[in-house]
């Protein structure tokens, strides 16, 4: 019996391997109708074109032939496929084949879109992958990751160009802050991306590998491999445990072979290429100040949108060098301009973009002598600049587009350079206290004092002539005590005129207004008691106080 089933199991074996295609083939045939598709599809193309970058560095070519057709049949595919000047292999399937549609005829503005900024990110992407000896054709893991936008971020977090989570970011060296993050950084995270990708080549020794592990992790291909039964170095490969892998990975390697297809085939489907309008030439220069991009923008006459576009790694448009040197990208021809002008651009409306080191709160004193604050609303205007755009003027003043748009009567977004903008904005302003309610109640004081010397006086000659009529009709034997009498009443007015203030010796850290309150009186009739000016006061001083 044992004999006939061991026979079974040889024979269903043979079968199943006579029977079983071999990954050469599966890889040109394998067919998935559950791969998740990566989010970088999902790019708001619309918004995407009106990057400040694709709208003044570049044109596209409107003489193009778009008679071109759109599909091409499976041979073609291959042929071009095959004749790709890469060490990674570039196979073909139908999965690739609905990659390549959905490029060619669906997303086709978004390639238009990746081509005009491939002008500048391709050459920094090639100089970082060509340091590590890293293939060249990586370069296209951008475009699938995050479309060619640094400030991508994707629904788990990833972000950035090459669409790094924040572990892995750190892990690689990057910093990631509330003011910066280098995941933005065209140079720095390409840097890092050719790091980690040598690092993975060398864990699986197989780029097809490494670009998965590159999107859903090493260990969720190490488990793959581990379910598909595979230990031998030399019979790793991607397709051979294609179904082992999470949805999204299984499509990413052959959308990485179709974004290589047709970042280089593009003109045979009749998809315009992106030209150069005006080269732009960067360079770098250290920033050792804490620097704001208003502050560069209107010193050195560059639009705040450019030095973003070229420096998304500043979350805020600050720089903050006080902490440490950073490195600001700017066109060429302005780097010795910002070098030149370093002093002057910390020092452009320093005191608006300050941060207090020491800050001590308001006393109350202060808050009495100084008023109150109300909010009042300021009406500006500003004429729009070469490059500016409604979402940059918006930002600048912390306003909404759809506000601007209200208060000009504006129904689109573009707005021509050169037109007044009105702007409202709403500011934090001091209430000052009127100079004639002051001069009143100065007045107002005098006339009480002179009321209260005059009736005082009134009652000093009743008093008198009281006492003086007593003493002629007093007996002369009487004439003693009525002296004493009057000597007595005397003794009590003058000590009543003496007895109208206290004297009070200032003691450390104490202030007019804290006397006054203490002493139930104000600081007014503190300062005309003691014929001051102003409210200043020292140690020791000793002050009449009014009773």
């Amino acid at each position: 019996m044992k004999k006939v089933i061991s026979s079974l199991i040889i024979a269903c074996a043979a079968i199943t391997a006579s029977a079983a295609p071999s990954i050469l083939s599966l890889k040109h045939s394998i067919s998935d109708n559950s791969i998740t598709y990566p989010e970088s599809f999902e790019t708001d193309t619309h918004k995407m074109l009106q990057n400040w970058y694709l709208q003044n560095y570049t044109v596209l070519d409107t003489n193009f032939d778009k008679s071109q057709p759109l599909n091409a049949t499976d041979e073609v595919y291959i042929k071009r496929l095959s004749t790709l000047p890469t060490t990674i292999e570039m196979p073909y399937n139908q999965i690739v084949r609905s990659y390549i549609n959905m490029y060619t005829q669906r997303k086709r503005e978004l390639v238009e879109a990746m081509l005009g900024m491939s002008l500048y990110y391709m050459p920094i992407f090639e100089q970082a992958l060509e340091r590590h000896g890293v293939p060249l054709e990586l370069r296209y893991l951008p475009v699938i990751e995050s479309a060619l936008n640094p400030d991508a971020v994707s629904k788990a977090g990833a972000t950035g160009l090459w669409q790094f989570m924040l572990p892995t970011a750190r892990g690689l060296g990057m910093e990631i802050s509330t003011l910066v993050d280098e995941r933005r950084d065209p140079h720095v995270s390409s840097e890092a991306a050719a790091v980690y990708l040598k690092q993975l080549y060398n864990m699986y020794g197989d780029w097809s590998l490494a670009i998965a592990a590159y999107n859903c992790g090493p260990g969720n291909v190490n488990k793959a491999l581990r379910r598909a039964g595979i230990e031998d170095k030399k019979d790793k490969d991607f397709w051979s445990i294609y179904y082992f892998l999470p949805q999204e990975t299984r499509g990413y390697v052959p959308a990485f072979i179709a974004a290589n297809y047709v970042m280089t085939y593009y003109n045979l489907h009749g998809i315009s290429p992106a030209l150069a309008k005006r080269p732009i030439i960067t360079d770098s220069v250290h920033v050792s100040k804490r620097v704001n991009f208003n502050q560069i923008s209107q010193v050195l006459n560059i639009p705040v949108e450019e030095i973003r576009v070229l420096n998304p790694q500043y979350r805020h448009d600050i720089i903050p060098g006080d902490i440490r040197p950073y490195s600001l990208v700017l066109p060429s021809m302005q780097v010795y301009s910002y070098i030149m002008s370093e002093d002057s651009i910390a020092g452009r409306d320093a005191t608006l973009y300050a941060r207090r080191s020491v800050v001590e709160p308001t006393s109350l004193e202060e808050l009495e002598n100084n008023g109150e604050f109300t909010t009042k609303l300021v009406v500006k205007t500003h004429k729009v600049k070469r490059g500016e755009t409604l979402s940059g003027i918006a930002k600048k003043y912390g306003v909404s587009v759809s506000d601007i748009k209200k208060w000009n009567g504006m129904r689109k977004n573009s707005v021509p350079r050169g037109r007044n903008l009105k702007i409202n904005t709403y500011e934090r302003v001091r209430i000052e206290k009127p100079a004639s309610d002051t001069i009143s109640e100065a007045n107002t004081s005098e006339r009480l004092a002179e009321a209260s010397s005059d009736a005082e006086k009134a009652v000093t000659e009743t008093v008198a002539a009281v006492a003086s009529d007593t003493a002629k009709k007093a007996k002369k034997t009487a004439a003693p005590a009525t002296q004493t009498k009057q000597k007595k009443s005397t003794s009590t007015s003058s000590t009543k005129s003496k007895g109208g203030f206290t004297n009070h010796k200032v003691k450390k850290g104490e202030s007019l207004y804290r006397i006054a309150k203490a002493k139930g009186t104000t600081v007014e009739a503190i300062q005309k008691a003691n014929g001051m000016s102003g409210s200043a006061i020292r140690e020791g001083q000793t002050l009449k106080i009014p009773r």
